[in-house]
């Protein structure tokens, strides 16, 4: 007997929860790892190394997205994915209390992140986003690459190796596995969600946007709230910060070098503005983000998807 569709995507969004949870332990410890074994702190692994490995489903969405001459689909998950990031996922850690983070440690990575969403406004102003456009967007991310690149290095010089930390390839497996179950729990939440928004004949930048950007932030979401849970605030932040420019930089960069996409102006704007402001409440003040932005960001990604919807 054949299972209707409805029942088989609501089986694959409850099969993704136990893949997020065994998921998120495994890779969070090899995060950890491999931070104490290269010398290295946390916040810069989870900014780069962390970060791009929990940005993979969005690249994979976005990628074949652009190869099939979709990418707007891939387009609205990689902006919608910065929103769930930021306003979504660190409004709910924030719920728990503040975090701890210094602004004058985090002063590049806040300054690119709120540019990111003015520029991408400015390149998609015409209706189109173009293969320059793509190209200029990831040339930006190369360059902060490099500048987080020398900083690790220097980093590296002033710290002596603790002799009680695991193998880096030991650590490294652990993340490996842990990514590979996050990306199964996203994939069957992206599947079992863009069944149903399909069934209810919904605007495909708009699945991409708001359902694919929460299936594909899984990574995200499950690493951000264990850390949280570990006392390892500086992971979890720097994972968001560095995801959201890996998705707005490096992604929607080769995405449309890929394809030039033609997305709807007005839904991007209301995305991208989200996005800023969402950036803009949790830049860090007095040693921290307080905990009472953590329900104006719920309430800025509730606004955000009513509005997306309505439009």
């Amino acid at each position: 007997m054949t299972m209707p569709g409805s029942a088989v995507d609501l089986l694959a969004l409850t099969a993704a929860v136990p893949f997020a949870m065994v998921g998120g332990h495994a890779f969070l410890k090899g995060i950890v790892g491999v931070a104490a074994a290269l010398r290295l702190p946390r916040f810069l692994v989870a900014t780069t190394l962390a970060a791009f490995a929990t940005s993979s489903p969005e690249l994979t969405v976005s990628t074949m997205a652009a190869l099939s001459g979709k990418p707007e689909i891939g387009l609205g998950d990689a902006l919608g994915s910065n929103v769930v990031n930021t306003a979504l996922i660190l409004g709910i850690v924030l719920l728990s209390g503040p975090v701890v983070a210094r602004f004058g440690e985090l002063r590049r990575d806040f300054a690119v992140a709120a540019a990111v969403p003015i520029l991408t406004m400015v390149l998609v102003s015409d209706g189109t986003f173009s293969r320059i456009d793509g190209a200029i967007l990831i040339t930006i991310f190369l360059t902060w690459l490099v500048a987080v690149s020398r900083q690790a290095l220097d980093h590296r010089r002033h710290i002596q190796l603790d002799p009680t930390a695991a193998s880096p390839w030991v650590s490294l497996a652990y993340s490996a596995a842990g990514l590979a179950c996050l990306v199964v729990a996203g994939y069957l939440f992206v599947s079992g969600a863009t069944g149903i928004a399909a069934a209810l004949d919904l605007d495909p930048y708009v699945i991409g946007a708001t359902l694919v950007a929460i299936g594909t932030s899984m990574p995200e979401l499950v690493s951000t709230l264990l850390s949280r849970r570990q006392g390892h605030d500086d992971v979890g932040l720097g994972v968001i910060l560095g995801s959201n420019l890996f998705n707005g930089l490096a992604i929607v960069g080769l995405a449309t070098s890929i394809h030039p996409a033609t997305p709807p102006v007005g839904e991007v704007a209301l995305t991208l503005a989200f996005g800023l402001v969402a950036v803009l409440l949790i830049v860090p003040r007095r040693g921290g983000i307080p905990a009472y932005c953590g329900p104006v960001l719920l309430a800025c990604y509730v606004a955000y998807v009513f509005v997306t919807y309505a439009s």
